[in-house]
């Protein structure tokens, strides 16, 4: 089992037991319980987990949207096809208002070679688009969530309202047909309202397991998004059903 394997069944594993022993996870894994041991103290300074003396902890309240690094660790290869479906759909040109988390991070990384105006925003898509070449970057104002890195607050807000879009890219916590685009944060969901009224098309990124579920926060109804980007693992009775609200699915 190679490093990413393990640390991803090590983190599925204390997410469902909520903590766990050095040699519970040293059995449930095949790896030394020394090895273990770095596992966790690697996976801790990522904010993934918390370490105790002879074990860990899983960091997730029940409702909690998980840690960005955790996030950042799951279904990197579609999060990366989606970046780049994403990438097809916007014209040279354009202005995009692209939103946060780590989908939207890999959309910001397929845009780095792309003439176009975008305003991020989070750090992390900032950072990532700020040596691009044709790019013309617009940095909105705000306050950054400890970890996220996402804008948020008054200032965020007042950005949003001085631009009008061509296409909002918007990231979710969870999308149905009957609850629309949901978020956890009340402060990230009217960030992402104002993206959405700010932009002439909207199109969300949804990895499969972001179909089906919904968050605290109401962002917008399904029938709001003109084009969802999800993976082939997509529960097909959600796809379809949003497909029923004249939204646009696209499946990578």
């Amino acid at each position: 089992m190679g490093n990413t394997e393990r640390h991803q069944r090590i983190i599925d594993a204390l997410r469902e037991a909520g903590r766990l022993g050095v040699a519970e996870l040293a059995a449930l894994t095949g790896a030394s319980e020394m090895t273990i041991r770095r596992d966790l103290e690697l996976l801790a300074t990522d904010g993934v987990l918390e370490r105790y003396r002879g074990g860990a902890r899983s960091l997730l309240l029940r409702g909690e949207e998980p840690p960005f690094a955790l996030r950042a660790r799951e279904g990197q290869e579609a999060k990366r096809r989606i970046g780049a479906e994403v990438a097809g759909l916007l014209a040279d040109g354009e202005s995009v208002v692209l939103d946060a988390g780590t989908t939207c991070l890999e959309v910001a990384r397929a845009l780095e070679s792309r003439r176009l105006t975008v305003m991020p925003l989070s750090l992390h898509a900032a950072n990532a688009l700020a040596a691009a070449p044709r790019l013309t970057l617009l940095l909105p104002g705000g306050r950054p969530r400890p970890g996220e890195l996402s804008l948020t607050g008054p200032l965020t807000l007042a950005s949003l309202a001085a631009v009008r879009f061509d296409t909002a890219v918007l990231g979710c916590c969870g999308l149905t047909a009957a609850d629309g685009l949901t978020a956890y944060d009340l402060d990230d969901a009217a960030v992402k309202r104002a993206a959405l009224a700010a932009a002439r098309r909207v199109i969300a990124v949804a990895p499969a397991p972001k179909l089906s579920r919904t968050a605290l926060a109401t962002v917008a109804p399904a029938d709001a998004l003109h084009t969802v980007v999800t993976d082939a693992r997509a529960p097909r009775e959600e796809t379809e059903a949003l497909d029923g609200a004249g939204v646009r699915v696209l499946r990578v």
